[in-house]
């Protein structure tokens, strides 16, 4: 594994923690107020026995539901939302202490059962939004301690008789726990926003600003603080274009050396449809063998990118290709035709799958392409399939496979070609497993012979798709080479994966999939015309995210869990022994 996919891959792992809260703050606002009429509950038949319960009742749901709104006055951002996943979290943990202490009563045997459990829930609750408040909702630790009290102690008010304040709130006992637990989350807080120093000041901010952008209401703060970290960098972009006789049709296979990302909605997560709409939807963006370290980091470098593009440069032009070569060497699947002197592979090792290829495989494979003095070659990710980190069995068999391809195609004779293309534009597709840009068919006929190149603008494919969409084909008369995905970054609605996304296939019925490309495999033969194609390149001077602040990130969210797990179990030890 290369160290940038590495840490990517540490990142991705933390990501199931934003899926914690409920979808909806609607649900969050039920369960908070379900869990709250529980507890008055128990502590009515179980601690207070003869206390008014309607009372209690009505007047800790109308606290309940009053300081939830404060809460959203006084946090970052005013998100009401937020302040009611917290309240709902809150209130289990204190709903859960004076469970286990009724459990502590039975299990030791007390005598009688303690408003000590109660009062110390309400100070664990005060601990968890101290927590809660400076690392995701934006809050100094100051202001923390500040408004910590507000939501428990009022409804402890409410819940515990008038003539009982005094006694259980200056209890020595109680007191000594609650402090502790309080010190404890400070600390924690202090401990855990330091973490990734020197490289990141402050993980708290990384996680806010994170968390600020998900909803796409505000990307200026993840951006500028990407940013401020990234790197000026040239990078490649090489385009295959092919235009018939008299320009009236104009179609791209397109492949940046840039990489979608790092995340939906913020820098180039989209690049692959904008890149898509530029050339008018007449193009396949493909995956370059790249990484996240070749992320856009901002809206402002995407459009500076998109806008170098319109001076590509002409680097060679033609009329003819070879027949499509096809490789198999154990899982490593290599396809590949020739341009001139300009060689296009495509490297897959569905239905098997893999991550990002890694860029030693691209180096090797160019070096040996100059060997056999190829001009270019253009390295195509097909990105067709869902899987870990490509193996060294399976990374030897991919390179030996592109060689054995590169050596094919320069026997093969080369035939003058017609192409056709049909999108999915008209179709109107929509589901949550395909980007904007939908799907694509190029057809090319050489020597007398139909060849078929499928693409869909999303982030991998379901394993197998492919395969089942090749059968497809092949049952109806077709050749369908490679099924390619862009790799977008792009989600239509908020993903609850631990991935982060959904591969296409996994939502959309497989069947349903191979008959739409099947569909617009026709309408392309349909369009076909005689052709030329031309190869296009630009070196594109804009910012990349680098591998640096991937590291950063990485490792501020590893030290930060490794402080959270520590206070985590100091904290159960203590809150033990105070069941005891």
């Amino acid at each position: 594994m290369t160290p940038s996919s590495d840490y990517v891959s540490r990142i991705h792992k933390r990501y199931s923690l934003t899926l914690i809260n409920p979808s909806s703050f609607y649900h969050s606002l039920i369960a908070s107020v379900i869990i709250v009429l529980l507890l008055v509950i128990t502590t009515n038949f179980q601690y207070l026995q003869d206390y008014n319960i309607l009372f209690g009742l009505f007047g800790v749901i109308a606290v309940l539901l009053s300081t939830q709104y404060i809460d959203s006055r006084l946090i970052k951002h005013q998100e009401y939302s937020k302040a009611i996943h917290m309240s709902l979290f809150g209130n289990a943990i204190w709903l859960l202490v004076i469970l286990v202490g009724l459990l502590s009563v039975t299990i030791f045997s007390k005598p009688e059962t303690s408003l000590f459990y109660i009062t110390e829930g309400m100070f664990l609750f005060a601990s968890f939004r101290i927590g809660l408040l400076t690392t995701t909702l934006g809050t100094s630790l100051r202001k923390a301690w500040l408004i910590c009290f507000i939501q428990p102690l009022a409804m402890f008010l409410v819940l515990i008789p008038q003539n009982m304040w005094v006694s259980t709130l200056a209890d020595p006992e109680t007191l000594v726990y609650g402090f502790t637990f309080l010190i404890i989350a400070s600390a924690w807080s202090v401990l855990t926003d330091k973490a990734g120093r020197p490289g990141v000041k402050s993980t708290h901010k990384v996680i806010q600003a994170y968390l600020a952008s998900i909803g796409g209401k505000n990307l200026s703060e993840v951006e500028t603080m990407i940013a401020e970290s990234s790197k000026p960098s040239n990078v490649s972009t090489s385009q295959i274009r092919f235009s018939s006789y008299d320009k009236e049709t104009d179609f791209r296979l397109i492949l940046p050396d840039i990489h979608p990302g790092p995340y939906h909605p913020v820098g180039g997560s989209n690049i692959p449809y904008l890149i898509y709409k530029k050339m008018n939807s007449s193009a396949m963006v493909l995956h370059s063998v790249s990484d996240h370290s070749l992320n856009l980091p901002s809206q402002q470098e995407v459009d500076n990118y998109l806008m170098s593009l319109v001076d590509s440069t002409v680097f060679q032009e033609g009329l003819s290709c070879t027949e499509p070569v096809v490789v198999q060497i154990n899982k490593a699947r290599v396809t590949g035709m020739l341009f001139g002197k300009i060689s296009l592979l495509f490297l897959s090792l569905s239905p098997h799958g893999m991550e990002d290829l890694p860029s030693y495989i691209k180096k090797e494979i160019e070096q040996f392409s100059k060997n056999r003095k190829f001009e270019r070659v253009m390295v195509v990710d097909c990105h067709n399939a869902m899987g870990r980190e490509i193996s060294k069995i399976d990374s030897e068999d991919m390179i030996k496979a592109a060689k054995s391809c590169l050596d094919s195609l320069i026997a093969k004779k080369h035939y003058q070609f017609v192409f056709g293309y049909a999108n999915s534009d008209e179709m109107n597709l929509s589901t949550p497993d395909l980007g904007l840009g939908g799907l694509g068919v190029l057809c090319l006929k050489i020597n007398e012979k139909k060849y078929f190149l499928a693409w869909a603008d999303a982030n991998n494919l379901e394993n197998g798709v492919r395969e089942h969409v090749v059968n497809h084909f092949s049952k109806n008369g077709y050749t369908l080479l490679e099924i390619c995905t862009s790799d977008t970054h792009y989600t239509q609605t908020k993903v609850r994966t631990r991935m982060g996304y959904y591969q296409f296939g996994v939502l959309t019925k497989i069947q349903k999939i191979a008959d739409w490309y099947l569909k617009l495999a026709k309408i392309a033969e349909k369009n076909m015309t005689p052709a030329k194609f031309e190869i296009l390149e630009k070196e594109s001077n804009v910012r990349i995210m680098g591998p640096t602040i991937i590291q950063n990130y990485s490792t501020a969210l590893d030290k930060s869990m490794k402080i959270s797990k520590g206070f985590m179990i100091g904290s159960f030890i203590l809150f033990i022994i105070s069941m005891i």
